[in-house]
């Protein structure tokens, strides 16, 4: 069972809570994150089990809370196809031999509840807090636009089954690390504006300049998609690998998922990524004339509106 590199709380919560649920079936699982797991969920039971390589060769390869093949690295060979993906990312290739993709998910994790439901797999409380969690996670705690009164069923039949709703929601989202919050310093002093639309950079000196250990923004693009009268935020992340991870946030009725997938990345319509080959200050130029020249295209249609309410 594999998910994608920079792994989000549903990436794990997915992973762990799958795999837990088909080794109390007795079954031979390697969870595998190319990049481990982030340090504010290792306290989930089972994350011990989540390897960052495959070490051995499986009978069936399952791809979870992935848009395409290349957000899982270099684990999966470029020949070979998976058996399962499962996902809930609109941008979804349908890269596998069977595909259960469902954007009107708010997470992957609500996905995979409802498959454990219908097969009957075993479910317990670590199961639970695990899926629990991708949900937390994916809907910033149950406020994204996308939220359903069937993701809030879930949440609750999972905090019956045992999940810690108060204590996943401050570990997952109010937790912050002493060099999480250094690093958002840098970025909000580097913070700019042009109109709607905000923007920050993240350089790998940054992120050493703060001591900061992940590849990631530690949730920065967050806060900057919280500033009033602010369309669309975007945040560059500089890679060891000589590529710059961009993440875009919007507003309700904004869709850069369309934006993201012109730089070869995707996501949701108010969430979206991609990875970028070349210099920093080249890639923010670059992108950002896209963007700004992509938002006109962007604004959904009237006729839209509630179907991205459900499709973030």
């Amino acid at each position: 069972m594999l998910s994608h590199i920079r792994p989000d709380g549903d990436a794990i919560g997915s992973l762990i809570g799958m795999g837990l649920c088909l080794e109390a079936l007795g079954k031979q699982v390697q969870m595998v994150s190319p990049d481990g797991v982030p340090e504010n969920l290792r306290h989930l039971e089972g994350s011990s089990k989540v390897h960052n390589q495959s070490v051995s060769k499986s009978d069936l390869t399952i791809v979870l809370d992935c848009s395409d093949l290349t957000r899982v690295g270099n684990i999966v060979g470029k020949q070979l196809i998976p058996d399962i993906n499962i996902d809930h990312h609109i941008t979804n290739l349908f890269f596998a031999k069977i595909n259960l993709v469902d954007p009107t998910a708010v997470a992957s994790a609500e996905i995979l509840v409802e498959l454990v439901d219908a097969l009957e797999l075993p479910f317990t409380k670590p199961i639970a807090s695990a899926f629990m969690m991708g949900i937390i996670m994916d809907t910033l705690g149950f406020r994204t636009s996308n939220i359903t009164p069937k993701a809030l069923r879930i949440a609750a039949r999972l905090m019956e089954m045992g999940a810690d709703l108060p204590d996943l929601y401050q570990r997952g989202l109010v937790n912050h690390s002493f060099e999480a919050t250094r690093l958002w310093g840098v970025g909000l002093v580097q913070l700019e504006r042009d109109g709607d639309m905000v923007w920050t950079t993240l350089s790998l000196a940054d992120r050493e300049k703060a001591n900061y250990p992940g590849k990631d923004d530690a949730d920065l693009i967050n806060i900057l998609s919280s500033i009033q009268n602010v369309n669309v935020a975007i945040i560059f992340v500089e890679q060891q690998n000589g590529k710059i991870k961009v993440s875009w946030r919007a507003q309700s009725g904004w869709d850069v998922s369309k934006i993201a997938s012109k730089f070869g990345g995707g996501g949701h319509p108010a969430a979206a990524g991609a990875e970028i080959n070349g210099p920093l200050e080249e890639i923010k130029q670059v992108v950002l004339q896209a963007t700004r020249a992509g938002l006109g295209t962007a604004l959904l249609p009237v006729a839209d509106e509630n179907l991205h309410e459900q499709m973030r």
